[in-house]
Formats: C-alpha cells, sequence, structure tokens
C-alpha cells in the first residue's frame, strides 16, 4: 500500500517545512546497500539495521524521513541524512 497522494501533498519536513517526495527505488536500493554494509545511520547517530522499504525524500534532496507500514515517521533525529 502506498501513501495517499492527498496526504503526501499535505506532508512537509518538520525542519525546513519543505515538499516531501517519494523516495526513488534506486535510491532505496543504494541505501539498503549500506544497511546490510553496516554504515547507515539516521540523523541521531543511531545505527539502521532493517531495511528500507519506503521513504520521503525531502524537496532538496538532503534527507529522508522513513515510512514503515505507510506511516511516516517525520521525527528529526531519525532521519537520515543524505
Amino acid at each position: 500500500m502506498a501513501i495517499d497522494p492527498k496526504i503526501l501533498e499535505l506532508l512537509v519536513c518538520p525542519e525546513t517545512h519543505q515538499p516531501l517526495s517519494i523516495a526513488s527505488a534506486d535510491l532505496l536500493g543504494q541505501l539498503n546497500a549500506k544497511v546490510t554494509q553496516g554504515q547507515l545511520v539516521a540523523h541521531d547517530g543511531k545505527a539502521i539495521n532493517s531495511p528500507l522499504s519506503q521513504g520521503l525524500v525531502r524537496q532538496d534532496g538532503r534527507c529522508l524521513y522513513r515510512v514503515d507500514d505507510d506511516i511516516p515517521n517525520l521525527l528529526i533525529d531519525d532521519r537520515i541524512d543524505l
């Protein structure tokens, strides 16, 4: 199940208020390769150990917010800096 497009229009980065868009499969693949290698960390420095199935990318492309079970996690400390 994907995020409803009408909901996506309302979601913004909590830090900069820039719009968010759905992450590409290519980007998720690159990040999941880092998860497998133990090299992906959240903004707060905690290791990310589970693969990403969905994500929302900030308009400037500098960070990704994880989406788990169709629920966006918009906590700044949990974001992934790109």
